[in-house]
């Protein structure tokens, strides 16, 4: 599970998660490049200063070690301990402090209004069950008033193949979101097409959806 590392093209089913993302990770160089991601950079303005944010799934780092730059007091976790340690050392390379856990879904603790902002980019591995249960924890450990930033491939990506699960059931649909979060006061929520250039897992002209979700107080 990555955030960016979610959605390099994947073998059906995802039946071995871990396997599958430490085969990817143990690459030389990064996956998804060394940039944060471009809607995540523009969102964050949003953001209070100091805010306690979580990144899901954040792969090598790329995203969590960007936001800790900006100020803010940043906890990510991904699958993946090829992923998170290196970047742990990308992290003590940059002398940035970010506080890197190895963790699933299923096994990350997401207690209740614990940060001001969650971070989801491409986290888009999950099956639609796992998929509730992550949104799920999500919404609850957003604090009353707090932001859910996501950013994720449409089903037209299907067309295009430059990243992304390869899987119809996998990919988002305003619709989607909307029941996924019944209770969001929605920020941004639109679909678009654009040309991502991040590393080689996210390369090409890509089927897009960006979303900023607010948690009512």
């Amino acid at each position: 599970m990555t955030s960016s590392a979610t959605t390099a093209p994947a073998a059906p089913g995802f039946t071995d998660a871990r396997a599958t993302w430490d085969a990817r990770f143990s690459r030389p160089g990064l996956l998804f490049g060394a940039e944060p991601n471009a809607f995540l950079v523009r969102e964050a303005a949003r953001l209070p200063r100091a805010s306690r944010v979580l990144s899901v799934a954040d792969g090598e780092g790329r995203n969590s070690l960007w936001l800790a730059e900006q100020g803010h007091a940043v906890t990510a976790f991904d699958l993946s301990p090829i992923a998170v340690d290196k970047a742990r050392r990308w992290a003590a390379e940059r002398g940035v402090s970010v506080a890197f856990h190895v963790a699933g879904v299923d096994d990350w603790d997401w207690a209740p209004d614990r940060f001001d902002a969650v971070v989801a980019i491409f986290v888009q591995f999950a099956d639609p069950a796992l998929r509730q249960r992550l949104f799920d924890g999500m919404w609850r450990t957003l604090q009353p008033g707090g932001l859910l930033l996501v950013q994720g491939y449409t089903p037209k990506q299907l067309d295009y193949r430059t990243g992304g699960p390869g899987r119809l059931d996998h990919l988002y649909t305003p619709e989607l979101l909307r029941a996924l979060l019944p209770e969001a006061e929605w920020l941004v929520l639109r679909e678009h097409e654009a040309t991502l250039q991040e590393g080689a897992g996210h390369a090409g002209r890509s089927a897009l959806i960006d979303a900023v979700a607010r948690k009512p107080r």
